[in-house]
């Protein structure tokens, strides 16, 4: 049982993945709550240099001088009692433990007091009870959370009782439908299952609170308040944004640009560019870089908006311009180092030639940053990697200046898919009636939970996405990295198509090559990726699943179970969302839909 002090320390370094601010989190004396920003100790952070990464925060939160800093680490030192990061005690009632009340004579039946922290002694105990805090709490999705006002649930509104509550439990199964409510003093009962009616509103409506900011932070909030078990999964989703870090050619071609504006100002087009270049020193001051770089250099001068420069657009630019090689030459960024695997190295055969090219990413460097939370409901980035402009989360400060990040380093093979091949693939008349049935699905899961739903992801970012799940199980089983380890990063930018797999530490300089090397027999894990795809053992449901006659849940995936190509979620980055393995290889049922044949 915690003290009843509203501020303690906690270990933890990998806060942006696990829990941040608002973060519920069980101790062994206890259950707090992760406190905002403002409580931890700036002064022993250390602060990340990403600078395209800052720039989204700037963009997406209006903070125009925000930076990210490291978590604390964990301390190795078992007398350290302090890492700076604060935390709150929540929630604030709490269950005696079993007693009986002589109210019952059913053995299976036993009646637990519900009480106040103000009702605690110093030890926190009550009548000389040890109390454990209360599992049960109202929230709503936008992140504000308190505790359930017992009282007014028992009774409902203008009721003056203030009699000793009990929580009776019925049965041994901790269910809600075996629990009920009871009132000693006018001997009222409800049953806790009645709090999960949100269309009856039982619990009230949401009052705004944010306890992880301090008793005065509440918000205006009409939203109806929902019963929320703490420990469950849904009470913390963190919205992570993430980057790889790249080479700064961008940074360096404009600032040669700067230094020769006064002859580039007048550049609008090619033409004139070719023009500006027979000068010796413009030639040779933009000697690196191409005509339409360099043109794109200057638009982008003239008309700042960065803005609109996807992550994911700016990403694979960069890894598709990676230059032929075995990757044995020393690289010159630390950040950074991919080669362009030669055909001759994978290709054996003619099987697969939808996939163009394969790189090996000898060096990357992810970095993410937590920029706050939502609880039941998740939101992802979208296919482009960021997230959209009406999303709403919760703050991780009153008024935030940084957010907490981490940077992780590993290795990563990207398969990159020809334009020509995914374009003739979408002609397809089958492909199409698919790619509606898996829209209609879409349409229907964001109706009730969206004013302006999301964009649907099209049959590109589909297929990769699924083609990267299959893929991943067969890495797995030869790179020596566990499924969970291997995470993916889909591309369908401006008519380039790909998939980075990679792995990634945040306390090493990098990984020892066991999954880079695994891009020499690529033409083996796709015919055992293509392999799985064609039969699951929940077949022919999985296979012949249509998420526009579901009645029920998933309705963003088609062809697609834990039996065939659900992953755990540190590797996916759509929560398992929009996969369907029909559109990889036919299987029962639904044919003519598939990138690859079956050869």
């Amino acid at each position: 049982m915690p003290r009843t002090k509203a501020h303690g320390q906690i270990r933890q370094s990998q806060v942006i993945y696990t829990w941040g601010p608002g973060a519920l989190l069980d101790l062994p004396t206890g259950s707090v709550m992760v406190a905002g920003l403002e409580t931890w100790n700036q002064s022993s952070l250390t602060e990340i240099d990403e600078p395209r990464l800052v720039h989204k925060l700037q963009v997406m939160t209006d903070i125009r001088d925000v930076r990210i800093y490291q978590p604390p680490a964990a301390s190795t030192d078992p007398r350290e009692k302090t890492t700076g990061i604060g935390v709150r005690l929540f929630p604030e009632w709490f269950v005696a433990q079993p007693k009986d009340d002589g109210d019952t004579g059913n053995a299976a039946t036993r009646s637990r007091r519900l009480v106040h922290r103000k009702a605690l002694d110093d030890r926190g105990r009550f009548e000389q009870q040890e109390v454990v805090p209360t599992r049960f709490v109202r929230a709503c999705p936008l992140g504000h959370i308190d505790d359930l006002d017992w009282f007014w649930f028992v009774h409902g509104p203008n009721n003056p009782c203030r009699g000793d509550l009990w929580l009776v439990e019925t049965g041994t199964s901790g269910d809600l439908s075996e629990l009920l409510v009871r009132c000693g003093g006018c001997k009222k009962t409800r049953a806790l299952v009645e709090a999960k009616q949100v269309d009856r509103n039982p619990l009230g409506t949401c009052r705004g609170n944010r306890p992880w900011l301090g008793s005065n932070t509440r918000e205006d909030c009409s939203r109806p308040s929902r019963l929320l078990i703490r420990t469950a999964a849904n009470a913390y989703f963190p919205h992570v944004m993430s980057v790889l870090s790249l080479p700064d050619r961008v940074s360096d071609l404009q600032r040669r640009i700067d230094e020769q504006w006064d002859d580039l100002q007048i550049v609008d087009d090619l033409d004139t560019l070719a023009v500006i270049k027979r000068k010796p020193v413009v030639t040779q001051a933009l000697a690196a870089f191409t005509n339409e770089e360099v043109l794109k250099g200057i638009r982008r001068k003239k008309h700042p908006d960065h803005s609109k420069e996807k992550v994911k657009t700016v990403e694979i630019q960069q890894i598709l311009s990676a230059p032929e090689g075995f990757g044995d030459d020393v690289p010159i960024n630390e950040n950074f180092h991919a080669r362009r695997l030669p055909d001759t190295a994978w290709r054996h055969s003619k099987n697969y030639e939808a996939v163009e090219s394969l790189i090996q990413l000898h060096r990357l460097r992810e970095v993410s940053a937590l920029v706050g939370f939502t609880r039941f409901e998740s939101v992802t980035p979208n296919i482009h990697g960021e997230y959209d402009s009406d999303v709403e989360r919760a703050a991780l400060a009153a008024e935030p200046s940084w957010f907490p990040a981490i940077e992780n380093r590993g290795e990563g093979i990207f398969i990159q898919l020809r334009s020509d091949a995914i374009d003739a693939w979408l002609a397809r008349p089958n492909v199409k009636d698919r790619l509606e049935t898996l829209q209609q699905g879409h349409a229907r899961w964001w109706e009730p939970r969206s004013k302006t739903p999301p964009p649907f992801p099209g049959g590109a970012y589909i297929v990769l996405h699924t083609l990267s799940h299959l893929l991943i199980q067969s890495l797995s089983v030869s790179s020596g990295y566990p499924i969970s380890s291997i995470r993916e990063r889909i591309y369908a930018e401006e008519r380039q198509f790909g998939i980075l797999l990679y792995t990634a530490s945040p306390d090493a300089d990098g990984t020892l090559g066991g999954l880079v090397q695994q891009a020499r027999q690529m033409e083996t894990h796709l015919h055992y990726a293509l392999d799985l795809g064609k039969l699951c053992s929940n077949d022919p449901i999985c296979a012949q699943h249509s998420p526009a006659e579901q009645l029920g849940g998933r309705l963003l995936t088609g062809a697609a179970c834990h039996g065939c190509v659900l992953l755990p979620e540190t590797s996916c980055e759509m929560r398992n969302d929009y996969l369907d393995r029909s559109l990889v290889i036919s299987g029962l049922g639904v044919t003519e839909t598939a990138l690859f044949s079956r050869a």
